[in-house]
């Protein structure tokens, strides 16, 4: 083939992509979920820009955002981004609020002095970026767990750290949410993996700061049960995130069938936001733009 005609093939194989991506920005109701992207999600087809992330997605229906690193986002970058959302009419997900007390570290487990300082010290912080950015939920991680210590032990240190943490939150109206991870794939040897460990420390603490967060890719690789298991723990649930099994990639390229999961959970009235805490199973435009599709597919199951 002459190079002149690939050249052409390839640019009109781009046009193609951006004349589809112009094309797919429907009303921004579109959809019955509030679904949160990342940075990085739309960033083949949105550009580089946070902002023209933020933009591109709430044409096409997206009415909330997460971003794991706002807190290690400057002042001025947190400010900017969060003008742009209340502009937009975009809420605020989750950010990690204990990076200091969350991998590798045997921190709740031992509910150590200098454990407890740095969980508080990061949750003080947090408290501060929650205002800059107006976030209202923040995920934490337990740390590891202590192979040579009953883990009822562990949970009891769990419970005490969890608490001094509430007091920090309470005052302010926000809510540490809790993660299981799952031990099979992701994170072996963590403290906190299923979703009924978060239930019961959320019950022994009894604080409106501290919740559940419900990921539904790593509770279907760590118990599965999907559904019976959210309806378990739902009173302490305050948010989802999302990820297919296997590839944590966007719902459809897995073993999950989100449109019952999302359907159950916009049956039993929830508001709150669902994070899309995965990659794209595709790369470039096309990559990005099969994401949209995923969830307008996936959403739409919801009224069937």
């Amino acid at each position: 083939m002459e190079r002149r005609s690939v050249l052409l093939g390839g640019l009109a194989l781009g046009t193609a992509a951006m004349a589809r991506a112009q094309e797919a920005a429907p009303a921004a109701s579109s959809f019955q979920l509030a679904y949160a992207p990342h940075f990085g999600t739309f960033a083949q087809v949105a550009g580089d820009d946070p902002i023209a992330q933020l933009e591109w997605a709430r044409e096409r229906g997206f009415t909330a955002w997460e971003d794991n690193g706002m807190a290690g986002r400057s002042v001025e970058e947190q400010t900017k981004i969060a003008r742009a959302m209340e502009r937009l009419g975009i809420r605020m997900g989750v950010f990690v609020a204990n990076f200091g007390t969350a991998f590798g570290k045997r921190s709740f487990a031992t509910a150590s002095e200098e454990h407890m300082e740095s969980f508080l010290r990061d949750l003080a912080n947090s408290v501060e970026v929650a205002k800059r950015v107006n976030a209202t939920w923040m995920t934490i991680v337990l740390g590891d767990r202590d192979p040579r210590v009953e883990l009822d032990f562990q949970h009891s240190r769990a419970i005490e750290m969890l608490k001094r943490g509430a007091e920090v939150f309470e005052p302010h109206g926000l809510v540490m949410v809790m993660e299981p991870l799952n031990p099979w794939r992701d994170h072996p040897g963590m403290l906190l993996a299923k979703a009924a460990q978060a239930h019961m420390l959320c019950k022994a603490v009894g604080s409106p700061a501290v919740k559940i967060l419900f990921d539904i890719y790593h509770q279907q690789i760590a118990e599965g049960n999907l559904i019976p298991n959210i309806d378990r723990a739902w009173d302490e649930i305050a948010y989802f995130q999302i990820g297919d099994n296997p590839g944590r990639n966007e719902p459809g390229t897995g073993e999950i069938h989100y449109g019952n999961v999302f359907r159950h959970i916009h049956g039993r009235g929830f508001t709150g936001i669902l994070g899309m805490e995965h990659g794209n199973s595709q790369g470039g435009v096309e990559g990005d733009l099969k994401v949209l599709e995923a969830y307008r597919a996936a959403d739409a199951c919801i009224a069937r």
